[in-house]
């Protein structure tokens, strides 16, 4: 009995340790808005400062791309029957920010380019998982149609 017991808990366990990795809708807008004010935030920063016109061209759609995605986002959740609230920075994008303006020049610009590959890899998990296993059908959506969009800025960020 006790084995039957151990081996229906060993089973069940993936399943949980799953279902806990899935933000709730709620969790998930607040972490793709804090994802869209960082992009925002540091491309606006940068897109001020830098004398490289590839990585200003980048940063101009970074503000494009994510405040079209904040938008969507918060459409979305209206539309799932949450209020969302204006989207903040996370403790981790304050950070890098704070790290952007404490540099200058070329160290700013490699700088950026550094936290953006990391803060896409992280949008685009946050958006694929949620697209595939969230709870909310049309957050579901927007996260699978933000997704490739995220991609794109990785394979961008590749070439740079």
């Amino acid at each position: 009995m006790k084995r039957l017991i151990l081996t229906a808990a060993l089973i069940a366990t993936p399943t949980l340790v799953a279902a806990q990795s899935v933000p709730s809708p709620a969790t998930y807008v607040m972490k793709a808005g804090a994802s869209d004010q960082y992009e925002i935030q540091s491309s606006n920063l940068v897109m001020a400062t830098t004398k490289n016109a590839e990585l200003k061209q980048f940063a101009t759609m970074m503000v494009s791309d994510h405040n079209k995605s904040t938008a969507d986002v918060k459409a979305a959740a209206t539309q799932s029957g949450l209020t969302p609230k204006p989207p903040m920075l996370d403790a981790m994008g304050r950070k890098n920010i704070a790290a952007l303006k404490a540099s200058k020049g070329p160290a700013r610009d490699a700088l950026y380019i550094k936290q953006q590959k990391t803060a896409h890899q992280q949008a685009l998990a946050l958006h694929q998982g949620f697209a595939t296993s969230g709870s909310a059908p049309a957050l579901k959506q927007v996260a699978s149609t933000i997704a490739p969009t995220v991609q794109h800025h990785i394979e961008m960020l590749a070439s740079m």
